[in-house]
């Protein structure tokens, strides 16, 4: 069976673009959020999120722990942040290899922000049928796309509490159900 290969999920943030992108630009920040992502270690003197950063994702899944290597792709403020992990390893990311990209869009909705967060996969050369029993053992027994699909809508669930906690402006909204609240 072929696999996915990106699975993305949005929701509405009640802040203005600018606002989320500066939070979600800062790989630093991200375990904040994240089931899996335990923050980040910004290499290089340059801060600020800009095309060429480098940073180092510290992450765990249970009693399992990696380090990944990720360069950012896309930084364009309040529309568009995007990074492509590219090395992988226990303590220190040694593995050279295509492994995922992730990107964050930004669209401005009457003083709102809906954020699109999207995984792709970019273990394009691994035989699917390798790459789903991997997958399987990793995640106890589901496809990345399908781990990824919740961890990305528990990401942005913890992302629009915080921010609408930061501005006391939660009614629990999300894109999907703009009605409810």
């Amino acid at each position: 069976m072929p696999r996915t290969m990106s699975v993305s999920d949005s929701i509405l943030i009640r802040a203005e673009p600018s606002v989320v992108y500066e939070q979600l630009s800062d790989p630093t920040a991200m375990g904040r959020w994240s089931p899996e992502n335990r923050g980040a270690r910004v290499l290089g003197e340059r801060r600020g999120a800009h095309v060429g950063m480098v940073f180092e994702g510290r992450n765990k899944r249970g009693s399992f722990r990696w380090t990944t290597r990720c360069t950012v792709t896309a930084a364009d403020p309040g529309e568009r942040f995007a990074f492509r992990v590219h090395a992988i390893g226990a303590r220190r990311p040694r593995l050279p290899g295509a492994i995922a990209l992730w990107e964050y869009h930004f669209e401005g909705i009457d003083g709102s922000t809906r954020v699109t967060e999207t995984w792709t996969d970019n273990r394009r050369s691994w035989p699917d049928f390798l790459a789903n029993a991997f997958d399987r053992v990793a995640t106890r027994g589901h496809t990345f796309a399908e781990f990824q699909r919740g961890n990305i809508r528990t990401t942005l669930e913890r992302l629009k509490a915080a921010m609408e906690q930061d501005t006391g402006e939660s009614d629990g909204r999300t894109a999907e159900d703009p009605v409810r609240g």
